[in-house]
Order: C-alpha cells, then structure tokens, then sequence
C-alpha cells in the first residue's frame, strides 16, 4: 500500500511538471515514466487529466462562444478592408522599390567608394612607412656614391633599427634587410682602405710636415729670443752686459705650439708664413675610420689596427740611411721625419678620444729617443769636420726644442749633446792640429819686421805685447818673436770662440760654458800645441837659429797665458777667480816647449860637434907635435863662436847652459877619440899635438863665449881632459900614484882605468920597432929602462884598479 501511495505522489509530480514545462524539456521526464514499472497506470491517469482538460475547455468555449462570434463577424467585415489595404501597400511597395533601384544603386557605389577609401587610407599609411625607408635608402646610396661613409653608417643603422621594423614585411625590405650586412662590410672595407692610404700619405708626407713644424718653431724661437733682448735691454745696465756677452741662455723653453692648437702646426700669426700640418695632411680619414668602427663596434680592432701600423712606421721612420752622417741634409730629412711623426701622433691624440693614449705616445717617444740618440751616437762618431758637428748640434737643438713644444721630454738629447761635446772637441783638436802644423811650416822663425805704425798696430791687435823701449824705437824696427806667435795666439781665441758656439742653446750656466771652454782648451794646449811645438822642435833638418826663435816665442805665448784667462772670462761673464774656475796650462806647456827646444839646442849642437869631431885626422904615430890646432878644431871653435853670439835673444841661463853643455860634450868626445878601441899605439907627439887641440878649446872656454859664467867656470868642462894630459906630457906618475884617492890629490879627475888604457897604447907605440921615428927614439941607450918603467906603472895602476875594485 505504502509503494502505491509513492507511486501515486510520483505520477502527480510527473502530470504537473508536463503541464507546467516547455515541451522540449518533457524529454527526462517522460523517459523517468517509461524507466518505471507503471507507465500503464501512468498513461490511465494521464488520459483522466486530458478528459479533465477537455471538459474544461468545453466549459470554457460554451462560456465565450458569443463573443467569438462577434469577433469573427467584426473579422469578416475588416478583411475587405485588409484587401484594400493590401492593394495600397502593394502599390506603395512597389512605387517604393522602383524609387528604391537608384537609392540602392548610389548605397552600391557609396559602399564601393567607401572600401576604396579604406583601401586607399591603408595604402597611405603602409606608404607612410615604406616611403621613409625608401628615402632612407636612396639617401643611403648616395651617401655611398658621393663616399660619405660614417653619415652612410649612421643612415644604415637608422634604417636597420628603426625604418624597417615599422615598414612591414615586405619583399624590398627583406631585400635591404640581407643587403645591409653587405653595405656595412663594404663601408669597413673602404674606410679601412682609406685609412691604409691615410696612413701611407703621412709616412710620406712625415718629412714635411716635421720641416713646417721646426720651421714654425724656429719662428717662435727666434720672436721670443727678440723679446727677451728687447727686456733685457730695457731692464738695467747689468742685464744690458749680460745680454751683451752672448752667453746667457733663456731657460724659459717657451713652447713653439699652444696646447690650444690640439697638436696642429697652427700658425696664428699672419705675418708668418710658415703653414700648419693641417695645411698639409687631411686628417678626416682617420677621424670617419674612427667613427665607422665605432658604430660597428670594432673600435678595439680599429686602435690595435693603427697602433701597429704607427709601430711599424715609426720603426721604419727611427732607421737612419746608412749614408746619413755624410751630410747634414741627412740629419734634417732624419730629423724632420721624426718630428712629423710625433706631431701626428699629437694631433691625433688631442682630436680623438682613446685613439691613442698618453701611455702609448711616452712609449713611442721612449723608443723613439732611445733608437735616435743610439743612430746619432753612431752616425756622429764619423764625422771629422767641426763645422757640420756644430750644424748637427744646432739641428738637434731645434729638433728638441720642437718636441719639446710639444710635450715630449728631450733631457736626454741634450745629455747626448754633452757627449757629443767630447768629440766635437777632439775633432776641433784635429783640426787647429792642422792650423798650427801649417803655421809651424810657414813660418820664416826670424822676428817681424815692421815699417810703418799700422804695421805696428796690426801686430800689436793681433797679439798682446807691450814693449815701451821698442814703442820709442824708430821704423823701421823688429818684434822679438816671430809670425808664428800671433797667429798662434789668434788661433787660440779662434778655438775658444768655436767652443762657445757650441754651448749656446744648451741650457748651461754660465760657469758650466766657462768650464767647458777652459777644459777644452787646456786639451788644446796641453796635447795639439804641445804635439804641434814638439813635431817643429824634434823635426828633421831644424836649424839652431829656428829653436832659438821657439824658445823666445814661446817665452811670449806663455806670458800672453794671462790674458787668454781674462779672454775666457770676459765672453763667459765669470770672473778669472773663482774658487771652482778651472786654470789654464798653457803657462807649463810653454815651459815644456821651452824645454824641449833647449834639449833640442844642447842635442843639436852636440850633434855639429860629433860633425866636426869625425873631421879629426890625427896621426897617432907622429914623432913630434904641431905648433897650432887641428883644422877641424879651429872651424868647430868658429862654429861655437858664432852660434853663441846668435844666442842674445835667449835668457842668460839657457844660453850658459848651452855652451856648458857643448863643452862637456867636446871635452868628452874628445877623450873618448883619444881612447878609441881602434886606435891601438899613441906616440908622445900625437898627444902633444892632441894637447895643442886641448888648450885651444881652453882658450875658447877662457874667453866667455856667452857672457854670465863666474871666472873660469866654463874650463872645468874641460878639466878632466887637462889632468890627464898634463899627467902624461909631465910623466908625473909617482905624484898620481901617491896621492890617489886623496881630495887634494893633483889628478883627482884622473880615472886610473883611462890613465891605464892610454898608457897600455903608449907602450904599444915604443914597442914598434917597425917605425924609425919611434917615440922614445932619442933615448935609444935607456929604452929599456924606460919600457921597463913603463911595465911597472901599468904594473901598478892595475894594483890599484883591483884594490878599489876589491
């Protein structure tokens, strides 16, 4: 009962929702029936709600019959009127649709144009886009034609970057998209070759450009020297004179370039004319090279790039020809190429950023400085002519001081140049070696005759010499010395000029001039005048009368040394007596010369005596002696004679020495002629006649041949040989024996082994029976006793010789 009565409350719920839902939503519910075991008892109740629904509709129409057939009559009565309604609307439709035809074909052509615009509207914008990176491009290839490179690079990013991503996708603009790879590979090509020429152009150009800049250096050198003498002159008296001396040095260094100028050779001055580097090279190649790699990003590529090609060119720039030091032209072209090089590199460093660096240009200039003072250090060691040393100083004067201008440290070139100094002085003393030989050779060694007061004046300008008893003397009338002082003397203040012009311009003091100056011409004097004067003394075939002459030149010159001292000190502006000035030798080279040409007297008259001496012919074997001198003796004492009375001009002390110096000499050699080897007998009149020889050079000795000598001070030169004769011509052996050894002996000159020698020929002589004219001849009945007297002192003097030797 309990599952009829669910199934009943089911039913119900099922005919309600039927009645109340949608017929396309009766689906689940009717599935829900037919899914149950009571679709029977279902389908009864259902056919009892349907005949529910019909009774009530029934009820319902009965209800409002009448009235619906009121309204169907009221229907019936309004169709007629629908028809004509009809007709109207049909009509009207149809006067509508032929009115309508034109409307619809103006909306056809309205709505055509309308897309057209549209079409047209979308058209301009894709052009709006296109056409910029048309006109990008076709600016593009004429930046390309006309070879604006950098403006082209910069077009092709804006086109890459910006134009074609907003153009579209496009055929022509993938096109340029794959083009523009190739155009930038095409622009790095190009202004890398262009930089290849850039490069090639300066190193060929190098050469000018360092001469334009020198030359403008030496302008400015030259304006600010002016300027400096203007305030100098303006600013006192005592500036006025060390102007004047020429030796100060403006250490001011101005720079030849303002650094406004980033490194060109500008010359603002319009009174100049020197151009600038600008002038001469275009540097755009580098400046767009630059840029263009830049933008490309390779700047690093590009800077190592230059670098290494400046490196090679800088090395090719530093070799010197092999033939540079012939020339000073060598040396400019050197130097001029070098300087453009570096000027270059200034002026690409202060107009690019980061090209190049500080660090990498000291680093150039390092190598630079070390490879041109080692190439000049070689180069100048060849060079033997003083005048293109000085040029060459000069050179690399004005080459450190354009560099310097422009920054770059030149200490060391000027360092270099003190080097340079050293051969510069040893080639200077070559050379004055010249000037004073061919003085030495020209000169006639007499004094300097002098005729009238120019004359006079000339000498007296030439050379400083005072004489107030020759200044009385009338014309005509003689310098004591010879041409040869004068212009030694000139040639002396020739050399210490030509040391100055060497110190100018080196940034020394003047004390530092001084010292260099008076050390290089100590050299002179001490090594090429003392070389020089030595060669005219000890040359061959130089007469007495010429040494006597040196010997008085030289007494000038080395009195003369003072005033070459106040000469140094008066173009220097140091005074002669300061505590550190270096002293001149010239006094001490003068003496040694004078020395020398002494030695040179006293070895040449001994000379002329040994002439004479080889005159002598004695006989040995005479019987008896003559009653005069020898020939060879009487014309050596008229040579001695006359040879010191041209002795005049010389100091008293050096004539005195002379003729004691010959007679010592004359008394020697005629001993040792006496006791030559080969002479073996010596008969008493052979050294009777030697004895006459003796007593003439006596005579000679005696009568004071050179006035100074005290009593008979010039015979002792001769006392030797006096003892000796005297010993044998008196036969005196018995005192000499005795005394021997004594101080107040009679023949204390006498050598026992001389006296020993002549005896032992003496004996030999008596011995030779051959001669008839013997020497002991007239003593024929004590011949023997005589010999046998003569055995006994040989006998003796032999005792006595090995005694003392003992």
């Amino acid at each position: 009962m309990a599952q009829s009565a669910d199934t009943a409350a089911e039913h119900q719920r099922i005919l309600r929702e039927v009645e109340s839902t949608d017929t396309n939503c009766l689906g689940p519910t009717l599935r829900s029936v037919y899914d149950g075991q009571e679709h029977g008892l279902f389908m009864e109740k259902l056919e009892g709600r349907i005949r529910n629904h019909d009774r009530e509709i029934e009820k319902m129409c009965n209800h409002h019959f009448q009235g619906f057939v009121d309204s169907i009559t009221e229907l019936l009565k309004v169709r007629g009127e629908a028809q004509k309604l009809k007709g109207q609307v049909i009509e009207t439709n149809r006067k509508l649709r032929n009115d309508g035809k034109e409307l619809l074909a103006t909306m056809d052509e309205l709505t055509q144009c309308r897309l057209q615009q549209r079409n047209i509207a979308t058209t301009i914008d894709k052009l709006t886009h296109c056409l910029p990176v048309l006109e990008m491009y076709s600016r593009l290839q004429e930046q390309m034609r006309a070879k604006r490179y950098y403006p082209a690079l910069c077009t092709l990013e804006q086109l890459e970057q910006s134009c074609l991503p907003r153009a579209g996708e496009y055929r022509f603009c993938a096109i340029m998209a794959e083009n523009i790879p190739v155009l930038r590979a095409h622009i790095r090509d190009v202004s890398m070759s262009d930089l290849k020429d850039f490069l090639e152009s300066i190193r060929k150009h190098s050469d000018k450009i360092g001469e334009t800049a020198i030359k403008q250096a030496q302008v400015q050198s030259s304006r600010d020297n002016a300027i400096t003498h203007q305030q100098r002159a303006g600013s006192g008296r005592r500036l006025r004179k060390e102007a004047g001396s020429g030796t100060e040095v403006d250490q001011s260094g101005g720079s030849p370039l303002s650094e406004q100028d980033s490194g060109i050779l500008d010359v603002e001055d319009e009174e100049d004319d020197v151009p600038g580097a600008q002038d001469l090279v275009d540097f755009s190649p580098v400046y767009r090279c630059l840029h263009i790699y830049t933008v490309l990003g390779s700047r690093d590529t590009f800077e190592n790039y230059y670098r290494k090609q400046r490196r090679k060119q800088a090395r090719l720039v530093l070799q010197p020809n092999s033939n540079m030091h012939e020339t000073l032209e060598g040396y400019r072209r050197y130097f001029n190429q070098i300087v453009g090089f570096f000027v270059v590199e200034d002026h690409v460093l202060h107009t690019t950023r980061g090209l190049v660096n500080r660090a990498y240009v000291e680093e150039l200039w390092e190598l630079a400085l070390s490879k041109t003072i080692a190439a000049l250090r070689t180069h100048s060691s060849y060079c033997t002519d003083p005048d293109l040393i000085l040029d060459l100083k000069n050179l690399i004067v004005l080459f450190a001081d354009t560099l310097q201008g422009y920054g770059f440290p030149t200490s060391q070139l000027f360092d270099m140049l003190l080097e340079l100094r050293d051969q510069y002085g040893e080639v200077l003393l070559k050379k004055w070696n010249r000037f004073f030989r061919q003085i030495l050779d020209q000169d006639n060694y007499s004094p300097i005759p002098v005729a009238t007061q120019e004359e006079y004046r000339r000498i007296a300008g030439q050379f400083p010499f005072q004489d107030p008893e020759l200044e009385k003397m009338s014309f005509p009338k003689k310098f004591p010395f010879s041409e040869f002082v004068p212009k030694v003397y000139s040639q002396l203040k020739e050399f210490i000029y030509a040391c100055l012009k060497y110190s100018e311009d080196l940034h020394l003091s003047s004390t530092e001039i001084d010292d260099m100056i008076r050390k290089s011409t100590n050299l002179l004097l001490t090594r090429t005048l003392s070389n020089c004067l030595q060669y005219a003394i000890k040359k061959k075939n130089v007469g007495l009368a010429e040494l006597v002459q040196i010997i008085v030149n030289t007494t000038h010159l080395e009195m003369s040394c003072h005033y070459l001292e106040e000469f140094i000190s008066n173009i220097t502006n140091v005074p002669p007596h300061m505590v550190n000035a270096t002293k001149l030798y010239g006094t001490s080279t003068f003496k040694d010369a004078r020395h020398a040409a002494e030695e040179e007297i006293y070895t040449n008259l001994n000379l002329k005596i040994d002439q004479f001496l080889q005159l002598a012919d004695y006989d040995w074997m005479a019987a008896q002696g003559g009653g005069q001198a020898s020939d060879y003796l009487s014309d050596l004492i008229a040579f001695l004679c006359s040879t010191f009375s041209v002795f005049t001009h010389l100091p008293g002390k050096v004539a005195q020495t002379a003729c004691m110096s010959a007679c010592k000499h004359l008394s020697t050699s005629l001993l040792q002629l006496l006791l030559e080897a080969d002479v073996r007998q010596v008969s008493m009149g052979a050294l009777q006649q030697f004895n006459v020889d003796v007593k003439e050079c006596e005579r000679f000795a005696r009568a004071g041949p050179v006035p100074g000598f005290q009593g008979d001070t010039l015979l002792l030169a001769f006392i030797d040989l006096r003892q000796l004769l005297d010993l044998f011509i008196q036969w005196d052996w018995s005192t000499y024996l005795a005394d021997y050894g004594r101080p107040s002996c009679k023949y204390l000159r006498v050598n026992p082994h001389t006296a020993l020698a002549l005896l032992e020929k003496i004996s030999r002589a008596m011995k030779d029976t051959s001669r008839k004219n013997s020497v002991f001849s007239q003593f024929r009945k004590n011949e023997r006793d005589k010999q046998k007297l003569i055995d006994t002192v040989v006998r003796q003097l032999r005792n006595l010789i090995a005694a003392h030797q003992s």
